[in-house]
């Protein structure tokens, strides 16, 4: 792909899962790819294995060293380390603090640092690994849902402001996908993601179809956007058909009745 060949590329959280799936792409269609993990034996294994460079560390603040290792020019940045940021209105404020750092500050300290220069060049490219839950909502998992709403916020006003300067911006939003954070979504996430649960590399395909036809939402499960007409036609019916499912959760769970209930 044109758009992708010799490009340098920066992919966060991409010791396993979605993120080592979109290493491997770019990587396959040409990319110098820095792969970043907060993991460092991760990092090195994915770089390893498809020719790239490792970078490990935080990823809100690997900017410098991704332009260390890819000769001082990022042209696509691939937000996608994320935190599950599992709980209720009444998780920890360190549980929301870090869900907020991760799924959104991260995005945001990643533009500072290269807009300068994607601006200076008329071009570059930003895939925020966003979550259906960003479109919509996820049952159980309060800080999850409101960052991801967050960080789909930030890409839409990325979009909006500079594409007319070349800033092309892709929002990645699958449900659920086969990796650890599904797993670790417990029996919310066997209810509502598991069922329809597709492969990493299924995600690697339908952002590099986005990047074809250059769009901004990318939805590997398509039936997102039918969810997703229904949540702005009809919120009643919408936010009714979801506390079901809530109910249906606590009825298969009873530690999820517990935890929609306030702790006084």
């Amino acid at each position: 792909m044109d758009a992708v060949r010799d490009a340098a590329v920066v992919v966060t959280g991409a010791g396993g899962g979605i993120g080592a799936a979109l290493a491997r792409r770019f990587a396959a269609e040409g990319a110098r790819v820095a792969v970043n993990d907060i993991d460092p034996v991760r990092a090195a294994a994915v770089a390893e294995e498809i020719g790239a460079t490792a970078v490990p560390g935080d990823a809100s603040a690997i900017v410098p060293d991704a332009l260390d290792a890819l000769g001082g020019t990022v042209d696509i940045y691939c937000a996608n380390a994320g935190l599950a940021a599992p709980g209720d209105a009444f998780a920890a404020e360190e549980v929301w603090a870090a869900g907020w750092d991760v799924n959104v500050m991260a995005h945001v300290r990643a533009v500072r640092a290269l807009l300068p220069g994607w601006l200076e060049r008329g071009g570059g490219r930003f895939v925020s690994t966003v979550s259906a839950a960003g479109l919509l909502t996820m049952v159980g998992a309060a800080p999850y849902s409101v960052t991801k709403h967050g960080a789909y916020a930030f890409a839409e006003w990325l979009s909006l402001t500079y594409r007319h300067r070349g800033l092309k911006v892709h929002a990645i939003c699958p449900q659920g996908v086969r990796t650890d954070m599904l797993t670790g979504a417990g029996t919310a996430g066997e209810l509502v993601l598991a069922p329809t649960a597709i492969e990493p590399a299924e995600v690697a395909d339908a952002l590099f179809r986005g990047i074809a036809d250059d769009r901004f939402l990318i939805l590997p499960h398509p039936e997102v956007a039918g969810f997703h007409r229904a949540r702005a036609g009809d919120p009643e019916r919408w936010l009714d058909g979801m506390n079901r499912m809530q109910r249906k959760w606590e009825e298969r769970d009873p530690r999820a009745a517990g935890a929609a209930r306030p702790r006084l």
